[in-house]
């Protein structure tokens, strides 16, 4: 079955990516053709590349931030029932499907008449009001904002695990040491949770240069291309423009730029056991 639906499907994703075709008509052979095409004269190659590593930027950054603080929070609570009330409130949204949140955002938060708007005409700055989604200057910032405050509770339980696993003697021997509060946090609360963070770094490099499901749900890569992004650009050529094998060749890139950026986070980010057998 992994060879039948992952592995195959990759592998025609190759081959047919050297060939112009339509789902069920001919396929005419074309080489590097559709890769030559997508990085020379494709009009959005620069944007949506550029657009990609922003919004994939901004994701690792709140990502590696706010569900780790979060999670601190949480695990220096007193009691095991306040924590475990605090990990099911931040479990909780993720059962909401993810289109519901993005429509949300798009319909009551960032409309004309949504709540950004309505609390800046309350607080008398109605020269401050547009359209955000529909402002090129303003589109992507949005997109990023999406989530605020962004304490997913993925993350959180994973910092928490993390955090959880951190041997009292360690602790101990902090608070002897008068190593308490932020100091500790930073100096032995970060470097145990290391392969954590080396987790949701690769899983926020992947969905950040595959997704595109929030920016063709919000502004379909719109207006004009400044929240496109080469996945939605791939979407569109299979589905909508049928050039499939041009789709394929898109989605290649974005498979080798993935490897890549994986092998690097493997081979320069520390796991928590590379440190600690480096400190031996």
């Amino acid at each position: 079955m992994l060879l039948t639906f992952v592995y195959l499907p990759v592998a025609w994703a190759f081959s047919k990516s050297l060939y112009e075709f339509e789902v069920g008509g001919a396929s005419r052979f074309v080489g590097l053709d559709h890769y030559v095409e997508y990085v020379t004269t494709d009009p959005t190659f620069a944007p949506s590349m550029l657009n990609m590593l922003l919004l994939t930027l901004f994701a690792v950054c709140v990502r590696l931030t706010c569900p780790l603080i979060v999670a601190k929070l949480i695990h220096v609570l007193p009691g095991e029932r306040s924590r475990h009330v605090y990990r099911i409130v931040f479990l909780i949204p993720i059962v909401v499907p993810g289109v519901a949140v993005q429509l949300i955002w798009s319909g009551l938060i960032y409309s004309d008449t949504g709540l950004l708007n309505e609390s800046l005409r309350a607080w008398g700055l109605d020269h401050w009001t547009h359209g955000w989604l529909a402002d090129p200057d303003t589109a992507l910032t949005c997109i990023m904002m999406m989530g605020f405050p962004f304490a997913g509770g993925f993350e959180v339980l994973v910092y928490y695990a993390g955090l959880s696993s951190v041997p009292s003697s360690v602790n101990e021997s902090a608070a002897l040491e008068g190593c308490r509060g932020v100091r500790k946090f930073f100096l032995i609360d970060v470097p145990l949770v290391m392969s954590q963070l080396k987790l949701i770094v690769i899983l926020t490099i992947i969905g950040g240069l595959q997704g595109f499901e929030a920016l063709f749900v919000m502004t379909r890569g719109g207006p004009g291309f400044s929240t496109t992004v080469p996945g939605l650009w791939m979407y569109f050529n299979a589905f909508s423009f049928q050039r499939m094998g041009y789709a394929c060749a898109v989605g290649v890139i974005l498979f080798l730029m993935i490897l890549a950026l994986t092998i690097l986070n493997l081979r320069y980010f520390k796991s928590t056991e590379q440190l600690q057998g480096h400190m031996a």
